[in-house]
């Protein structure tokens, strides 16, 4: 990691994926791969020390460079594939790491508008706040590299989902008072589901041996 790189900081458009410039079917070949790699070499090690270190640089990385420096080859990937998942574990990795307060204040929300077992499944402590946001990235990507990965697909759709609902509440709160904020609040809500709903495609896929 470069000393000069620095996290990559979101904007209301922080979902939207890079332009890549790399032949389109190499960096399809490159992005699958390496997500292939990466998966394979921590869990053939699993409960290794270099394991371990393995999975901590891949933590470190995903809280301090982000997207970055860890999957920009995924960004253009298909939304039901290895590497598809992996950048989208990285986006919510990210977004918790980058926007810790507000990722926080948006689960509570969602938690006490939400009727459903979500916010169990995704295996955060209540009450919430920061330090339980970086704990649960942590989790989501210890499950990913030497865990049940369709397990952590699952909780990572449960917290989107939770935390959309948050934002949509947030929003409506906001509606009167701040419309620009209420629109970016409902953007992000409906990005959210959609990452969720792809998250749990690929459980489905990867229980069935059939995620690539």
């Amino acid at each position: 990691m470069s000393e000069h790189r620095r996290p990559v900081q979101f904007d209301s458009a922080w979902f939207e994926q890079f332009e890549g410039d790399v032949d389109p079917a190499l960096r399809t070949q490159l992005a699958h791969d390496t997500a292939t790699a990466l998966l394979t070499r921590v869990r053939d090690g699993a409960g290794s020390d270099e394991s371990r270190r393995v999975l901590q640089r891949i933590q470190l990385l995903a809280r301090e460079d982000g997207i970055d420096s860890v999957a920009e080859l995924w960004s253009q990937a298909p939304e039901h594939s290895l590497p598809g998942a992996l950048w989208r574990i990285h986006l919510v990795s990210t977004m918790i790491a980058q926007r810790t307060d507000e990722s926080a204040a948006l689960f509570t929300a969602g938690v006490n508008r939400l009727e459903t077992v979500d916010a169990a499944v995704a295996g955060v402590e209540t009450p919430t706040g920061p330090e339980q946001m970086v704990e649960l990235s942590d989790k989501i990507l210890h499950g990913v590299f030497a865990g049940d990965f369709a397990l952590a697909l699952e909780r990572s759709a449960s917290f989107c989902r939770v935390v959309a609902s948050g934002a949509l509440e947030t929003a409506d709160e906001q509606d009167t008072l701040d419309d620009e904020r209420a629109t970016d609040l409902t953007r992000k809500a409906r990005t959210l589901i959609e990452i969720a709903q792809d998250f749990e495609r690929c459980a489905q896929l990867w229980r069935i041996e059939d995620l690539h």
